[in-house]
């Protein structure tokens, strides 16, 4: 039964950020080296060259999501349903860890900045305001500004410019389709996917790709207003550790009379740059938008 391709097709966050292949090998934890970095030194004449101290940090990521998907498909059910249930199955297996593995990795950005639960975030309207959560807190619609004032934010702090992807949940894709400079054509062009009008894609904004997604995290404030975050990162500063890729494996169950059908998926997700406050090319950010 074939489950990778429901679950690739599933797939948000884990297909932009960095991978680690560690099917198949030993060990519940990696070790992932973080060097800092350093600045040149001028050579002077008849001297020898200056060496620069080793300063490199250590990022554990651990090894520790082990999520699975199980159905009986009983006799009666196998013999009297269509030929397709168990393909049915299969597929919304690939579906369901999928949107776990996604889950985890949207989850990490509430600690982005050394933060917990998205204390170092900013607001989407302006980019630059720190969120609050007391009260009915301060996150505002995504905006053109904001948008630009985070871009600058990465780019101040020396992030690379290329594999910068901006996620965002439909109602965020619903505030920016209503922004002329972001769909209309005399901004975007006519050509491929800049057409959002036709199309009722964002696209790229200023280099930026953009992804819709529904598994945005939602929270609340004090007062139970309800947020969401939208996150921008740069694919460096994300890594997914997959140790046991998702597979299905059946059983038949005499004392059920019916076959066991079980699809699991072992990872583990981290922030590689972007956990603590000032981390040298850091290159995430999460702008809190709100709900509806």
């Amino acid at each position: 039964m074939e489950i990778a391709a429901a679950y690739k097709a599933s797939l948000v966050m884990a297909d932009l950020v960095g991978k680690l292949n560690h099917k198949g090998k030993r060990g519940d934890v990696i070790n992932i080296q973080k060097p800092d970095r350093s600045a040149g030194t001028a050579k002077a004449e008849n001297n020898f060259v200056t060496l620069l101290a080793h300063t490199d940090a250590n990022v554990a990521l651990a090894i520790d999501n082990h999520w699975e998907y199980s159905r009986l498909i009983e006799d009666v059910v196998g013999v009297q349903a269509m030929p397709s249930l168990r393909k049915f199955f299969t597929d919304d297996a690939g579906y369901a860890l999928s949107k776990r593995v996604d889950t985890v990795i949207h989850n990490l950005a509430a600690t982005w900045g050394g933060g917990t639960l998205y204390s170092t975030a900013v607001s989407g309207a302006d980019g630059s305001t720190a969120f609050v959560q007391t009260g009915s807190g301060n996150g505002g619609a995504l905006t053109d500004a904001g948008i630009r004032r985070v871009i600058q934010t990465l780019d101040d702090g020396d992030t690379p410019t290329r594999d910068r992807y901006l996620v965002i949940p439909p109602v965020a894709k619903n505030t920016l389709l209503g922004l002329s400079r972001f769909s209309e054509q005399a901004f975007t062009g006519e050509a491929g996917a800049s057409n959002s009008i036709r199309n009722g894609r964002v696209g790229d904004i200023y280099g930026v790709e953009v992804f819709v997604s529904s598994n945005c995290a939602s929270f609340d404030s004090s007062d139970c207003t309800t947020y969401r975050a939208a996150l921008m990162f740069q694919r460096d500063s994300l890594v997914l550790a997959e140790q046991i890729a998702p597979r299905v494996q059946t059983q038949y169950k005499l004392e059920a009379l019916g076959t066991l059908l079980t699809a699991d998926v072992l990872f583990g997700a981290a922030t590689v740059r972007g956990n603590a406050s000032g981390d040298t090319g850091d290159g995430c950010r999460a702008m809190i938008i709100p709900a509806a």
